[in-house]
């Protein structure tokens, strides 16, 4: 074997190393994200446990998964009704539940955290999974605007950390940040997106810097349009009917703003403002921070900056 063809071989048996390293998941969260990333992950051939506090949570999770599954087989096995349960069946026997983490990730190859967006939470979660995860099991968070560094400084694996921020529905969103810090190394990296690609989603590498890349974005141009109604500028309704008309995008900012919640939002803007006090676009709302003081949260209440 000449040297040249030595390590062409050598580099394709890494490749394949790194696509079949995953065998199964562990995903910590059983609410909509958590359910989600679980339901796809069996889809795409893993054996999945589902961690959350008690178990009437995870029955919970179960039932929305199979009442997805049933949405998939109306539309994939519509003339055979038989093999749609039979396809059930094989996705629902793929996934387990359990309230004890600690048992869970003790024999895993990827746990992927997707519980609420508290970095104080998610740091003592991280700590305590890797004094018993295996060493070389990879560590994820779904966050979406917290810092993947700041959770991997607990854990003795830093170079096994990343982030996969899966969209919600998860089932139905084609995207994933894969989020890469400066001690992720490159075969961490390159399992997190081989492992996003056989889920059938599409991956974006990113770096881990506030909101990464859509939220980034997404939350400045949303807070943009509050300050406007705050300034008196334009009312939320012309402003949203600016952006859809105007600009072409199928939900104006105010809209999207009550749908993601008011609540989120904030949430987002004052993790970042305490980050980085010093940013123009992070700066908190007044009329943000009223709306939420008095639970106008949007779509969720049933009133934000509109009535539901």
């Amino acid at each position: 074997m000449s040297f040249a063809t030595n390590v062409l071989s050598r580099g394709l048996a890494t490749t394949a190393w790194r696509m079949a390293a995953l065998n199964h998941i562990t995903v910590i969260g059983g609410g909509s994200m958590g359910s989600g990333i679980a339901q796809v992950s069996a889809q795409a051939g893993y054996k999945v446990t589902m961690v959350d506090q008690n178990d009437e949570i995870l029955n919970k999770s179960c039932a929305i998964i199979n009442k997805s599954l049933q949405r998939v087989v109306k539309k994939k096995f519509a003339d055979d009704p038989s093999k749609g349960e039979a396809y059930i069946s094989d996705i629902m026997s793929k996934i387990s539940t359990t309230t004890d983490s600690s048992k869970a990730v003790s024999n895993t190859d990827l746990v992927i955290e997707a519980i609420i967006e508290n970095m104080g939470i998610k740091k003592k979660l991280f700590s305590e999974l890797d004094k018993v995860a295996k060493e070389s099991t990879i560590f994820a968070s779904n966050t979406s605007s917290l810092s993947i560094s700041e959770m991997a400084k607990v854990t003795k694996r830093p170079e096994k950390f990343g982030g996969l921020h899966f969209f919600n529905p998860v089932p139905m969103m084609k995207l994933v940040e894969v989020v890469r810090t400066s001690n992720t190394n490159d075969n961490t990296f390159d399992t997190l997106f081989d492992y996003c690609k056989k889920l059938g989603k599409v991956p974006v590498n990113c770096k881990d810097t506030p909101g990464f890349i859509v939220n980034r974005l997404l939350v400045p141009y949303m807070m943009e349009a509050v300050r406007m109604v705050e300034r008196g500028d334009a009312s939320p309704k012309d402003i949203d009917t600016g952006m859809k008309l105007g600009a072409g995008y199928p939900m104006g900012p105010i809209e999207l703003a009550d749908y993601v919640g008011l609540d989120v939002c904030k949430f987002i803007l004052d993790g970042w403002h305490e980050e980085f006090p010093d940013h123009p676009l992070f700066v908190p709302s007044p009329l943000l921070n009223k709306f939420v003081d008095e639970g106008k949260l949007g779509r969720k209440t049933g009133e934000g900056f509109y009535k539901y």
